[in-house]
């Protein structure tokens, strides 16, 4: 009984326990694992980034309209094996970071200024539920790990948010991008089926994400 609980324990954590104090990421190395292997030498200067303090630049003019900028082992290599990331997200008017999911990590945002509607669907069969709110400056909002979510500005003026999450590489799939945008594309049958449409309209959303 002790080794289940233990076992659960693990099969709860959203990264694997470090070994050593600290592995600052080699980022130069081409050898592969899981994470990045560690430098032989490291300074302070690899445990800071200066990356969140300015607004990201959005350039795309069709569809989400929001841009990432992370604290990420690539600009923080000290973050390498601490199991955390940090992002910051700029919305701009009307923008969306559109449903999606993070396979391993919990989410927290806290936003800097503007407003958002907020929200994430549960899971529970037959009864899933949609937890959404409008958030402001100096609120936060939980996004429960592998949950369906999303954030929209519906504001007239831009919005940003840090946003934390518990492991170093989160990932993120995009649930209309991964469907109507896959490489190579799902078998011509899926799409219209599962959502209830044609054919066409399907090759016509499809049209759309390759325009994006």
């Amino acid at each position: 009984m002790a080794l289940l609980a233990i076992n659960s324990d693990k099969a709860c954590a959203g990264d694997p326990d470090m070994l050593q104090d600290i592995c600052v990421a080699d980022l130069t190395s081409t050898l592969k694992v899981n994470g990045f292997p560690c430098k032989n030498t490291s300074t302070a200067a690899d445990f800071s980034s200066v990356a969140l303090s300015k607004p990201g630049v959005i350039t795309s003019t069709y569809g989400s309209v929001y841009v990432v900028t992370g604290a990420n082992v690539p600009t923080i290599p000290g973050l390498n094996t601490l199991g955390v990331f940090m992002a910051r997200v700029d919305y701009a008017p009307g923008g969306i970071n559109p449903p999606h999911v993070h396979p391993r990590p919990t989410e927290m945002i806290f936003v800097l200024h503007g407003t958002l509607d907020v929200g994430f669907i549960t899971t529970k069969a037959q009864t899933m539920s949609l937890f959404s709110k409008r958030i402001v400056q100096g609120q936060v909002f939980v996004f429960p790990r592998g949950v369906v979510h999303f954030q929209k500005n519906n504001g007239k003026y831009p919005a940003a948010v840090i946003a934390a999450l518990n492991s170093q590489l989160p990932a993120a799939q995009s649930i209309a991008t991964k469907l109507f945008a896959a490489t190579p594309p799902l078998p011509n049958d899926v799409l219209p089926q599962t959502f209830r449409i044609t054919s066409p309209e399907a090759q016509l959303i499809k049209a759309k994400f390759a325009t994006n």
